[in-house]
């Protein structure tokens, strides 16, 4: 009898891409992972009636680039855009 294995985690970045991109030191590491998971909540709570399925995070030098996949963009967006500005 085998061991059990996640498949998610078995597929993890040949079939679906990693949540987040990014590099640290040893000493930001786990500041960065939480700031994510905040990011990650935050959206998620502020986003509900959006179905927002995925939230990609790319980390560059001092910019922070956050992709919402999401099947109502509509929602995300607002009127001329309002809503999208308010979350910036």
């Amino acid at each position: 009898m085998g061991q059990k294995v996640n498949p998610i985690g078995m597929r993890l970045g040949i079939t679906r891409e990693w949540g987040s991109r990014w590099f640290a030191d040893r000493e930001t590491y786990a500041q960065q992972i939480h700031t994510d998971f905040r990011v990650r909540a935050f959206l998620k709570r502020k986003l509900a009636e959006a179905s927002v399925s995925r939230v990609h995070i790319e980390r560059a030098a001092k910019k922070v680039n956050i992709t919402i996949q999401t099947a109502r963009p509509g929602i995300v967006i607002g009127k001329k855009g309002e809503d999208i500005e308010k979350l910036r």
